[in-house]
């Protein structure tokens, strides 16, 4: 059952509450929840008939509004109130005894109240034709905290309606699905002609790719860069400040010269290889933190970490804001270079109610093939989205990696069951956290299912066996929105004749045929073929022409210090 939610519109008769309310059961609504409005002239006429306008029964008159709405939350639905409510002392008691309250303050002038006010009670009461009317002969006290202030004179309902919704998400209240910010055609180009006027931030390829899959949604409920207060919240408790789950800060680190630059912009302009990718809004320019950054997102704080390396080596200061693309993700395979909303529009053209993830930065093999067939026996279809943004030098290129898995679709998978997509994210090695991550972004992209074993996004000993596993009793299924497959080690057992894991195989470890990373890229190097219980021969094939092949850095070069640098 979804998490119920007060949300309780307060201002001045005229301001705009009713309307806006209306619009906001709409697109709840749509969301799929169950929403009551209690409008304040037709609570007075049934549940606060016969109360009059002293302070006492207005107070009562809130109270019983507070009462119902509670109820209504306590039950997993909206209610949304739509009352004057003058006084700030029994709102602040509704409040306190309501879980989910969020006060929105509707303001308007004056002026645009009486312009408004078709039956002229304003102008009675300004003439002392009405008594104990509220803002003229009654007081109105301002909300001190409330969680949102739309001002009806001055935005649209649409306007006031976005940014109320807009902090519902962020509060952790609702969750909207993906939402692009990704510019294109006309839209583009007139961004790009406006973007000459910007700062300019010269990026590098891990910016870039954040910021592209901010653009395109798959960061979402991220509308951008996070600003101090989700940073903060992030490293401190693996959520963003209204409570979402998001294990891992998304920013824009900036040196101390591109801090003072971002400072005095309202936006800037982030180019990357001479390119200007995506604009962003400037909402503040803040210092991080990178020894508890370390600590939080890493669990070491030791430099031969290649995350953490990555960290002390950036800029100390971040940008956070709302970020528009000006382009799509370009990772070198245009045919599968699928956005969010493609591969849910995919998804739902081959009528598949259930789709399940998988992540890899390392070439496909049998325990690979297991997991993803084991997953396809009980769900629809399969999302195969390998990390192609940067990795480890030391990381099979994204080019092999993928070819590897267009040889294995190609004759092994059923092929109206299994999507190929490429995850533009770059590797952050961060273990724990990144699982939580990488089911996120799976989410985003429509999976109801994400496969995730026992050392998921590992690097060297920095993670405990089952780390990537325990992190997700952190979170309830509803919250990340997605289902956490967790799979044990898999293997070729010799004596069972085929795959099998820890939960389903007898036999010593001995009669296992398991060969680590490093194994497998000494055996390519010394161009020995590797085992038939360990990959298919075609892929062994596709490996081997690969290590006799010089590399250049592109897409997995070494980690460099990641930052924005100003630039004039």
């Amino acid at each position: 059952m979804s998490r119920g939610l007060v949300i309780w519109l307060t201002g001045l008769s005229g301001a705009g509450k009713s309307t806006i309310a209306a619009r906001l059961e709409q697109e709840l609504r749509l969301l799929g929840r169950t929403v009551t409005v209690l409008d304040g002239d037709e609570v007075r006429t049934h549940l606060s008939k016969g109360l009059g306008f002293s302070k006492e029964d207005r107070d009562t008159n809130i109270r019983r509004i507070g009462y119902v709405a509670g109820l209504v939350a306590g039950h997993g639905g909206v209610a949304i109130t739509a009352a004057i409510s003058p006084y700030r002392e029994v709102r602040d008691e509704v409040r306190a005894a309501t879980p989910g309250f969020v006060e929105v303050y509707v303001r308007c002038t004056l002026d645009e109240m009486v312009r408004r006010d078709a039956k002229g009670l304003y102008a009675k009461a300004l003439r002392g034709e009405i008594a104990n009317f509220t803002g003229v002969s009654d007081p109105y006290e301002e909300p001190h905290h409330p969680e949102v202030t739309v001002d009806s004179a001055e935005e649209t309902v649409e306007e006031s309606v976005e940014r109320i919704l807009d902090r519902l998400e962020r509060l952790g209240h609702i969750w909207r699905g993906v939402r692009p910010r990704l510019a294109a055609g006309a839209e583009a180009e007139a961004l790009r002609e406006e973007a000459r006027a910007f700062p300019v931030l010269e990026v590098g390829p891990h910016e870039t790719a954040d910021a592209l899959m901010l653009g395109t949604g798959a960061l979402s409920s991220l509308p951008g860069f996070m600003g101090a207060a989700d940073y903060a919240a992030v490293i401190g408790s693996g959520r963003l400040a209204g409570g979402q789950p998001f294990p891992i800060p998304v920013v824009l680190r900036l040196d101390g010269e591109g801090a003072e630059r971002a400072r005095g912009a309202s936006r800037v302009a982030l180019r990357h290889q001479g390119e200007v990718i995506a604009v962003v809004d400037v909402e503040e320019v803040y210092p991080t933190d990178p020894g508890r950054e370390a600590l939080s997102v890493y669990a070491t704080d030791d430099t031969a970490h290649p995350g953490v390396r990555l960290l002390q080596a950036s800029g100390r200061f971040a940008l956070g804001g709302r970020v528009t693309a000006l382009r799509r993700p370009d990772t070198g395979f245009p045919e599968h270079d699928l956005t969010p909303l493609e591969v849910r529009a995919a998804k739902a053209e081959r009528r598949w109610a259930t789709m399940v993830g998988f992540q890899t930065r390392n070439p496909v093999h049998r325990a690979h093939e297991y997991l993803q067939k084991v997953a396809l026996e009980n769900l629809d279809g399969l999302l195969l989205h390998p990390l192609v943004g940067e990795t480890k030098s030391d990381d099979i290129p994204a080019a092999t990696r993928m070819a590897c898995y267009e040889k294995l679709l190609a004759g092994y998978y059923p092929q109206e069951r299994v999507l190929l997509a490429t995850n533009p994210a770059w590797m952050r090695y961060a273990g724990p956290k990144e699982a939580v991550f990488h089911a996120l972004i799976r989410r985003n992209y429509g999976c109801t299912h994400f496969i995730v074993g026992r050392d998921h996004a590992g690097v060297g000993n920095y993670y405990d066996t089952y780390a990537a596993h325990r992190i997700f009793d952190e979170y309830t299924p509803e919250e990340l929105g997605i289902e956490i497959l967790r799979f044990e080690h898999t293997f070729w057992c010799r004596t069972c004749g085929g795959m099998a894991s820890t939960r389903t195989c007898p036999h010593p470890a001995s009669e296992h045929a398991v060969l680590s990373g490093t194994r497998v890229r000494e055996l390519l190097t010394l161009g020995q073929p590797l085992p038939a219980q360990f990959t298919r021969p075609e892929i062994a094939a596709i490996l081997a022409t690969d290590a006799q092949s010089p590399h250049g850095e592109g897409a997995n070069g070494t980690a460099v210090a990641s930052g924005a640098a100003a630039v004039s």
